[in-house]
């Protein structure tokens, strides 16, 4: 996973595809972009190219929003089963409950 918001961690997944393969050879890899609800973002969905070179499942994702977060576990748990029709049987949770802080509290 990188974060689209940084080209180095982009930079980076070659690296980590690479140090991965060397440990675990033969395994279901995805590729996640992450935070693409973020307005400045600075790794294009154009740029990403790494994980057709590679043949890799590849989703943007927002672990905020919960945009698309099922699609990489879902992805794996078809290939490490070997079923294609494999699914989740509940609605996802839409999103995490809000945490609001009273600041005046906390500074106390």
């Amino acid at each position: 996973m990188f974060d689209v918001t940084s080209r180095l961690t982009y930079k980076n997944v070659p690296t980590w595809h690479r140090d991965l393969c060397r440990v675990c050879e033969n395994i279901p890899i995805v590729l996640c972009g992450n935070k693409v609800d973020v307005k400045n973002r600075q790794v294009k969905a154009k740029q990403v190219t790494f994980h057709r070179k590679k043949n890799l499942q590849y989703y943007e994702i927002s672990a905020k929003s919960n945009y698309n977060f099922e699609k990489p576990f879902l992805y794996l748990a078809r290939k490490l089963a070997g079923d294609p029709n494999i699914h989740f049987v509940e609605a996802v949770a839409l999103k995490p409950p809000e945490v609001t802080f009273d600041l005046a509290m906390q500074q106390q």
